[in-house]
């Protein structure tokens, strides 16, 4: 026996021993980290109260119109403590009383619901922080929101309550809206979250299976990457805004997601890997679109397409360089406000929340609420400018 091959002998198992010992081990933390988070089956609770103040700003009316409006019976007399003090408002109640004072800003019957995907091929970008924050700042401001969670990683599915492990079976994710005779509807996998005003569409380790199914049936019938579009199509019209939160990859869930969307935001750390990454990937986006466009799948567009800097610590020179280096060469296609790094996006994330969950007094927590406020809402306006029926008040406020 040669050298090599004894070595192989003896190299071989020991491989494979340490792998399935790295596994066990990883699989352990994060079993028990889930556990410390969320109790087996129970879905997580978010229980956040507004005081009248936060109530009325959030409104759009003072704590007196909507005092006379609970005398009134208008609004329904409000949670009291034993002192006979407002425990706070619920965000649905927040919502009752939008929509008794016409100030909840959805989107009209004729406006297009935005179907919103938040991708990069490259892992690592912020796409799920980015993605759970958006849904969760819109729903704070009465939008209806979807999130559909194409990635098998499922962070997002996480992060709103769920233990992939053990909450969702194969059945609940996209995986039988592509198998070949399956689910015609996205209907059953549609299903309500702890946060009032946001549904899901979760995932789990099982859905990359998806990938293999959409491979095989794609193959010599390119019009297939329509159907995720299709089912979208079938439920959207119940929502403002679907967000999808696609793998960091190119596959057939990738293209589908594309195909999907009528709107697209990148999101692109300040590193030059990162950035070349981006530029990569918008230039498969126009391969992709202009091989589609051979089989008679033209793009009708997107409402809009930005670039958006994550993870940008203004610290470090090189990030403030590099983002100031995008700003250059995207121009108006990035968005101004940047996802700024920050240890209360990391704290949350170690309790698999976000930071509009987290309660926190303290600056940097302020600091980092402040920055994802601004970010979303140059989102959002972003999104009603899709809307023929916000425009005349957007430039009324001077942002049409």
């Amino acid at each position: 026996m040669t050298a090599t091959a004894l070595a192989t002998e003896a190299t071989g198992p020991v491989l494979l021993d340490a792998l399935t010992n790295l596994t066990t081990r990883a699989d352990d933390v994060i079993t028990r980290l889930r556990a410390s988070v969320f109790a087996p089956g129970i879905e997580k609770i978010v229980d956040t109260r507004f005081p009248i103040s936060k109530a009325a700003e959030m409104v759009g009316r003072t704590p007196e119109a909507i005092r006379q409006a609970e005398a009134e019976g208008r609004l329904p007399t409000p949670r009291m403590t034993d002192t006979g003090r407002r425990e706070g408002y619920s965000l649905a109640e927040v919502n009752t009383m939008r929509d008794l004072f016409g100030t909840r800003p959805r989107r009209a019957e004729g406006d297009p619901p935005i179907v919103l995907a938040v991708q990069n091929f490259k892992g690592g970008v912020g796409k799920s922080t980015l993605t759970c924050h958006i849904a969760q700042y819109l729903a704070l401001k009465g939008y209806r929101v979807a999130i559909i969670d194409c990635d098998s990683q499922a962070s997002s599915t996480t992060v709103f309550g769920f233990n992939p492990d053990i909450d969702i079976d194969d059945d609940h994710t996209l995986l039988p809206f592509f198998w070949h005779g399956g689910e015609p509807t996205l209907d059953y996998a549609i299903r309500p979250t702890a946060w009032t005003g946001i549904d899901l569409i979760p995932a789990n380790l099982g859905l990359y299976q998806a990938e293999y199914e959409a491979a095989a049936r794609m193959k010599g019938r390119p019009e297939l990457l329509d159907r995720l579009r299709n089912g979208i199509a079938g439920i959207a019209d119940r929502y403002d805004v679907v967000l999808l939160d696609p793998p960091p990859a190119l596959g057939m869930i990738s293209l589908a997601v594309l195909r999907a969307a009528n709107a697209l935001l990148i999101p692109t750390p300040p590193s030059t890997v990162d950035f070349a990454s981006t530029a990569h990937f918008l230039r498969m986006i126009v391969d992709t679109v202009g091989l589609l466009d051979q089989y008679g799948l033209s793009k009708n567009g997107y409402e809009f397409l930005r670039v958006v800097t994550t993870k940008v610590d203004e610290a470090k020179s090189a990030h403030v360089q590099i983002r100031e280096m995008m700003a250059a060469v995207f121009g108006a296609d990035m968005l101004t406000n940047s996802l700024l790094d920050s240890a209360e996006i990391d704290n949350a994330n170690v309790q698999l929340r976000t930071v509009y969950e987290v309660s926190g007094g303290g600056r940097v927590h302020e600091r980092c609420r402040n920055n994802l406020d601004r970010l979303n809402s140059e989102i959002e306006i972003l999104i009603r400018k899709a809307w023929p029926s916000h425009r005349a008040e957007l430039r009324r406020l001077g942002v049409g």
